[in-house]
């Protein structure tokens, strides 16, 4: 029996990555964990918790304005942006530290360089050196793809958004999935001048057709000039420091920054995967079994690099349920379905299942909607509405999907998460007691079905 140098070589320490390898090393193991830029990866260093921090700073412009109508008289407000840039790095240095600390802690040895994978059993790392391990997890993530136009040197990623040393004053943001909504959001909220730009008919594909048309138009309500079915037209050209583009209705723009968030791409450029045998599929994402095992038995993959599901708590779930199967002899399969899922534009959504469109072409259905202004709006005199919809199986009753768009729907949809999870059927939400006064009531007091 071969003797390796270690009993596993993790390659990439973003939140799969380092559960897996704090996880691993905790049994004993001997490990070893390689990570070219920052630990914590994209979720801590230039997702999910800077872009939150933006959030939160994004919507005091509304509560500024909100209060008055609550007797309160605010002064006058300004925005600095290189002090919140500030704040967030030193927030995310921190995060960092903990990440590495739990790393080390847990016993794995840590290589802070790019490593590549140079056979089944075999690593090296930029500085030369070699190693042998008797498993390798590629935990490499992804990163955001702009298509290939011309004068995309002048155009910025959501990797970079975050360093930029000064406000975008006139912003385009290209995109709709949910980072282009959510920078879109975060920008006009910080007083930016915000449009958007989507090629197709209505932005957030996937989601629930009600959901992506309620949030478009309180979008638009809020400022921003979101343009569907449109898309640049020719190059974009840089004139001092201005940026000039056409878009395919033949209208001209002018900017100081244009943001694409046109999707993500798996991180397997280079990184010696075909050399070893790995398959990988057309985007260049790792091919992996149910156990997040690659056509070559001893390489495993979780994460974004997997392109399955692109969200930090699965690729944590990938993680644990790797070293359930690896190190304690317990084949275990990451669970996938019924995800709760927050997306923080403004306004936010939670959604977890099924959307209307999806689940009647399952089945028959019920759909339980109620469109209605909260309480918080009413003395701020906004007329932003709250969205709220339960799908129901007509069968069986169960709760197909919830769906909320409004002020702390990510919170309200961990906690549905659960029931749905469950299985739980629409008598069994009618038996809850609504807690008054609440937006989240309205989930357990809708009696009759809108269609």
């Amino acid at each position: 029996m071969m003797d390796y140098d270690f009993d596993l070589f993790v390659i990439g320490a973003g939140s799969g990555g380092v559960r897996a390898g704090r996880l691993a090393a905790a049994t004993g193991a001997k490990v070893a964990v390689a990570e070219e830029y920052r630990y914590g990866g994209t979720c801590v260093i230039r997702g999910c918790v800077p872009k939150k921090l933006m959030v939160y700073a994004s919507e005091f412009s509304e509560m500024f304005e909100d209060a008055a109508g609550y007797g309160w008289t605010v002064g006058e407000t300004s925005f600095d942006w290189a002090t919140l840039i500030a704040a967030k790095d030193k927030e995310l240095e921190r995060l960092e530290k903990i990440y590495a600390k739990n790393l080390g802690g847990a016993g794995a040895q840590m290589f802070d360089t790019r490593a590549t994978v140079t056979g089944p059993h075999s690593v090296k790392l930029a500085s030369g050196e070699e190693f042998s391990a008797k498993t390798i997890l590629i935990a490499t993530g992804g990163r955001p793809f702009v298509p290939n136009i011309d004068g995309s040197e002048h155009v910025i990623t959501s990797n970079d958004i975050f360093h930029l040393t000064s406000q975008p004053k006139r912003a385009l943001v290209v995109g709709g999935g949910y980072i282009a909504c959510e920078f879109a959001g975060i920008l006009n909220g910080m007083g930016t001048q915000v449009t958007q730009f989507y090629r197709s008919e209505q932005i957030l594909r996937g989601f629930d057709n009600e959901v992506r048309d309620h949030v478009a138009n309180e979008m638009r309500a809020k400022g921003i000039d979101l343009r569907v079915n449109t898309d640049l037209a020719g190059a974009i050209t840089k004139v001092g420091n201005e940026l000039h583009l056409t878009d395919n209705n033949g209208d001209k723009y002018v900017f100081d920054t244009i943001l694409y968030a046109t999707g993500r791409v798996p991180n397997t450029d280079n990184l010696g995967l075909e050399t070893a045998g790995v398959e990988l599929g057309k985007k260049g994402e790792v091919i992996v079994d149910q156990y997040s095992r690659t056509n070559v038995d001893s390489i495993y993959a979780i994460g974004d690099v997997t392109d399955r599901v692109q969200l930090t708590p699965v690729a944590i779930r990938e993680g644990v349920a790797f070293v359930e199967t690896v190190f304690h002899d317990n084949p275990t399969s990451p669970d996938h379905e019924l995800i709760p899922t927050a997306v923080f534009t403004q306004p936010e959504i939670g959604t977890v299942g099924m959307g209307e469109e999806e689940a009647r072409s399952k089945e028959e259905i019920e759909v339980y909607s109620a469109a209605f202004r909260p309480m918080k709006h009413i003395l701020a005199g906004k007329d932003e509405k709250m969205l709220m919809k339960l799908i129901v199986s007509k069968a069986t009753r169960v709760v197909l999907g919830v769906h909320i768009v409004g002020h702390a729907a990510g919170e309200m949809i961990q906690l549905a998460g659960i029931a749905v999870k469950m299985g739980a059927t629409k008598e069994q939400f009618d038996a809850t007691v609504a807690v008054h006064p609440t937006a989240a009531e309205e989930l357990v007091t809708m009696k009759s079905p809108t269609r």
